[in-house]
């Protein structure tokens, strides 16, 4: 379980947030120190504790965050940014808190973390921009793993470089580097998602969760999340993603690219899941059209050391194209695709 933690901060000092790599070490002291209910269920935890599993440490500070963002703990929020403390004042606040606040910090550790990653849609942005033109259509969108819903709005955004809507309250500005896509907006036809447990963000605990897994020295990410809440209009469905999008390619689209989409997502889903998912898309692949193409658009790791890979397959083709590498967190994109 250390090491879970240990890795973690490494992750969030890679991913900017230096704050939560100096938090977890603390973390694990208080926990590896036991005593109380906390340190109880995390000591035993049954499974995988790390972000490729169930991301112990990130449920523990997304409860952690949710006691500041409730204002419910004075002395936590006194340790916190924008406050900066000696690693002593921060151990001893998030000791008392880890005691005082058990039974509500238990209850988040029951639920894996949701956020949606609001700057990722620069790379939706740029993507659906690619498709939009190879396919000369408007889009129909379908997106695994939604959350919130809120990258199921992207062509709501607007992308610095010229892709989307410019007067949108939410502007994404990665570092970029490459060729630019076409600028303009993106036209969708239809839009929906799934998710096994869709966030309501009009519902404000429901908000709370979104928020409190960002990491609290990344305010602009906060004030993305909470431009993005007032611009989302469809709620993702709940469900199976391999049954759910079995039934949504099944429904034929003329006169529009049906693109199919996901964000860090693919690797969560059970292997029997995935599978069914690959097959949907493989069986809808072979009834596309040039007026009812099929496009599959993924942002998630590939094990390069260069954040995640942006792929897409078209079809009627079915070629597959390496469309940019993408910072985790939309921070920058190196765009390669013509």
């Amino acid at each position: 379980m250390g090491a879970a933690f240990a890795r973690q901060g490494r992750a969030c000092d890679a991913l900017g947030s230096p704050f939560m790599a100096r938090l977890m070490p603390l973390l694990w002291r208080n926990i590896a120190a036991g005593g109380g209910p906390v340190a109880a269920r995390i000591l035993t935890w049954q499974g995988d504790p790390t972000a490729m599993g169930d991301a112990v440490p990130l449920r523990l500070a997304g409860a952690l965050h949710a006691l500041i963002l409730t204002r419910t703990d004075a002395g936590l929020m006194a340790a916190y940014p924008p406050h900066v403390v000696s690693d002593g004042a921060l151990e001893l606040a998030l000791a008392t808190a880890l005691r005082t606040h058990s039974a509500q910090i238990l209850t988040w550790l029951d639920s894996a973390p949701q956020t949606n990653e609001v700057r990722r849609s620069a790379a939706l942005l740029a993507g659906a921009a690619w498709v939009q033109r190879k396919a000369g259509l408007p889009l129909v969108l379908s997106e695994l793993g939604a959350s919130a819903g809120l990258n199921l709005h992207f062509d709501a955004y607007y992308l610095a470089n010229g892709v989307g809507s410019p007067d949108s309250a939410v502007t994404l500005t990665p570092d970029w580097d490459g060729p630019v896509p076409p600028a303009g907006p993106i036209t969708v036809a239809d839009r929906a998602g799934v998710d096994l447990n869709p966030l309501d963000p009009s519902n404000p605990d429901q908000a709370l969760r979104l928020l409190a897994y960002l990491w609290p020295d990344q305010p602009h990410r906060a004030a993305l999340t909470r431009a993005a809440i007032t611009l989302a209009r469809t709620r993702p469905d709940q469900g199976d993603a391999a049954a759910w999008l079995e039934a949504r390619l099944a429904t034929p689209r003329p006169g529009a690219v049906h693109m199919v989409y996901h964000t860090v997502a693919w690797q969560y889903f059970p292997p029997k899941t995935a599978c069914r998912c690959h097959a949907a898309l493989e069986a809808a692949g072979t009834r596309a059209t040039t007026d009812a193409p099929l496009a599959h658009l993924a942002m998630e790791a590939d094990g390069g050391d260069d954040g995640a890979a942006l792929r897409v397959r078209f079809w009627p083709s079915g070629r597959e194209t390496l469309l940019a590498r993408v910072d985790f967190h939309g921070r920058w994109i190196r765009w390669l695709a013509e």
